[in-house]
């Protein structure tokens, strides 16, 4: 008896079995995917642990950390949720995303990138967090030094940022306020309530200023961020009633002159 012939599918029924397949990664895709690349982009610093769910819909437990290898980490209370979402913006396909951080803000930090004309586009909203200082110690030294307490809000109007040329572009503002800051190595708490802004237009680097709201612990400064780094330079000085209490931080703080020590970053 003959042997019937091998039936030879053609090849679009391969082709869509494997766009079948394709899809099927994608919209099931693990947030394990999401957190390995994170923790890769930041250096380790930045890490997602016990990630639940999917690359487009998940939660993970969020930790600051001074390096993949270190032994020095904080987590963030109730974690970070997150939703990624595709669509159009105009004739661009866009890719929204919202990251939720119940501890610490109202509402979504919403993202949205899409390319254009020569590189890429990231908009963020308008947003409002705060968390306690407390989480800064995870990032090693020197924070796990000066163990610092109290309450961090970050304020935004909206940021945009282009990716061109290899690098980014960065153009609105934002605005940074350290409440009642304190450390385990000096007796005066607090030591001051502090504010840092960052304001950004028109192609130039970024520009930071950090000054002194109230406090014993007087800290002024500024600085540029270029090539990806912050440099900055400042000081920073006691009330003269706190002189003797504050001596021993603003020694490890930077360089002394006189009363003061000079700070400086990059």
């Amino acid at each position: 008896m003959r042997q019937a012939p091998a039936v030879l599918r053609p090849a679009w029924w391969w082709s869509a079995g494997l766009l079948g397949l394709l899809l099927a990664l994608l919209c099931f895709a693990p947030a394990r995917w999401m957190t390995d690349r994170l923790g890769q982009a930041s250096g380790g610093q930045l890490q997602l642990v016990n990630a639940r769910g999917t690359v487009w819909t998940g939660s993970a437990d969020l930790v600051l950390s001074a390096g993949a290898d270190s032994h020095d980490r904080a987590g963030l209370p109730g974690g970070l949720q997150w939703r990624l979402r595709p669509g159009l913006s105009g004739a661009w396909p866009t890719l929204r995303v919202a990251l939720q951080l119940p501890c610490c803000a109202a509402g979504p930090l919403q993202l949205a990138a899409h390319p254009v004309a020569g590189g890429w586009l990231l908009t963020a909203a308008a947003w409002d967090v705060t968390w306690p200082a407390e989480l800064l110690s995870g990032l090693g030294t020197p924070w796990n030094t000066l163990q610092l307490q109290g309450r961090l809000q970050l304020q935004t109007p909206g940021l945009q940022a282009r990716w061109q040329d290899g690098g980014w572009l960065l153009d609105g503002s934002a605005a940074l306020q350290a409440r009642d800051l304190a450390s385990r190595l000096a007796p005066v708490r607090p030591l001051g309530t502090y504010s840092a802004t960052l304001q950004a237009s028109d192609g130039r680097p970024p520009a930071v200023a950090v000054r002194t709201d109230a406090g014993a612990l007087r800290i002024e400064g500024s600085g540029q961020w270029r090539g990806g780094r912050l440099r900055f330079a400042g000081e920073a000085r006691a009330e003269p009633p706190h002189q003797a209490e504050l001596a021993n931080l603003l020694n490890l703080m930077g360089r002394r002159r006189g009363d003061r020590s000079l700070l400086q970053m990059g």
